[in-house]
């Protein structure tokens, strides 16, 4: 339709006639554009659309066997070499307290005293009941001396000399009888001085001077603990107990205690005890009740840094031949349980569970799911699906070292 063909009314003026013609070339200009637009969209090439995204290049590791040692940690508890309980020996008032809390005191110092007078005039009383029967003795000698030649000159009967002897022998009895009353007494005097049994670190005070204090108080008066070495025991379980026996030569476990290597404590804030101890006993049997056996480890403690009643770890090294070990850094802990991403033929992963064993510094002991050859994406393992195709780059040894150091 053409502007040039539209009759114009005569009744329209200018005006409107330059109006619908404007409006009518609008109309052609749409219309135009809208065919053209069709007509451009059904020519693109299909094939300029957006390709897929490459597989994720990622770090890959074969797995290897190898002889190592994984380390195991046991709760262990500490005591010195000498615990003992510092009890009163008899009864009385508790006069004086020579030491503090938590001091350190050598054997024989003296720690307590207690009242005396009392023991002392018991040994006064003892001593005198001595001299009176040294003095009967004394009278028994002189009628025994008497009697004797009056007898052989028959000028008294026998019988008397025989009277005299047996109360010279009840005399001599008496003295014996005074003697270890004497002794007694001399030993309840030395009660009231309390000392040191062994050299070590005093425990708490609960007994205050003035107390009154008996053997048979239920609280000691203290506790004294040697702590030159101290013990560190701790329990095996069946299982890891023979496991422990067969990774060391020797008939006998006697033999076998002489040749175990040096083992570690482990304090309670995470940090290893400067110094090693040694294995030196094993219990002689099994606790009933928790299947375990106890093993005593012994440790040098000549700052005192150990007291009685620590606690901590001992860490065991044992010995695995052809072991096989996955970086630590390489598993993913799902639900308890631990996975690894293995890498097939054609470059797919696949999330493979697998039972750990034990622990050698940044990798895992594996007693089954991979094997030795098997392998494994080593990083970016958390954003991989199952069936994820995957460029596999294989690692050198610095750079897995570097990979695994980086977690």
């Amino acid at each position: 339709m053409n502007a040039q063909n539209i009759r114009i009314p005569q009744k329209l003026n200018n005006k409107n006639v330059q109006q619908i013609k404007t409006n009518t070339k609008m109309k052609n200009v749409i219309i135009t554009s809208f065919i053209l637009a069709l007509v451009l969209s059904s020519c693109v090439d299909k094939s300029q659309a957006p390709a897929a995204p490459a597989p994720p290049l990622l770090p890959v590791l074969a797995i290897t066997s190898e002889n190592t040692t994984t380390d195991a940690e046991y709760p262990a508890s500490i005591q010195g070499t000498v615990d003992v309980e510092i009890r009163p020996q008899v009864s009385g008032n508790l006069e004086r307290v020579y030491v503090d809390e938590g001091a350190y005191v050598t054997k024989g110092q003296t720690l307590f005293k207690i009242n005396e007078r009392p023991f002392r005039e018991q040994l006064n009383n003892a001593l005198a009941s001595l001299h009176a029967y040294e003095a009967a003795l004394i009278n028994a000698q002189l009628e025994v001396d008497k009697l004797t030649p009056l007898v052989q000159n028959k000028v008294v009967s026998d019988y008397q000399l025989k009277t005299a002897k047996a109360s010279q022998k009840i005399a001599a009895a008496n003295i014996e009888q005074a003697r270890a009353m004497v002794g007694s007494a001399k030993i309840n005097l030395g009660y009231t001085n309390v000392t040191a049994p062994v050299s070590g670190y005093i425990g708490r005070l609960p007994k205050k001077q003035g107390s009154l204090v008996s053997a048979s108080d239920v609280e000691p008066l203290t506790n004294l603990s040697d702590v030159h070495e101290v013990f560190a025991y701790f329990s095996l379980g069946e299982t890891d107990f023979i496991n422990f026996k067969a990774q060391y030569a020797g008939n006998s476990l006697g033999d076998k205690l002489k040749k175990l290597p040096p083992v570690t404590l482990v304090l309670a804030d995470n940090n290893a005890y400067p110094q090693t101890g040694k294995i030196d006993m094993v219990d002689g049997q099994f606790d009933k009740t928790t299947g375990a056996i106890t093993l005593r480890a012994t440790f040098p403690n000549a700052g005192g840094t150990l007291r009685s009643g620590n606690t901590g770890k001992i860490r065991l090294g044992l010995q695995h031949d052809d072991a096989v070990l996955v970086p630590q850094s390489a598993t993913v802990e799902m639900q308890d349980k631990v996975f690894v991403f293995t890498v097939n033929k054609e470059n797919k992963v696949t999330k493979m569970p697998i039972t750990v064993s034990g622990k050698s510094g940044t990798n895992y002991l594996i007693k089954d799911g991979v094997k030795s050859g098997d392998l494994i994406v080593l990083s970016g393992i958390d954003k991989l699906q199952e069936g994820q195709v995957i460029q596999p780059e294989k690692s050198s040894p610095a750079k897995v070292a570097q990979i695994i150091n980086k977690k």
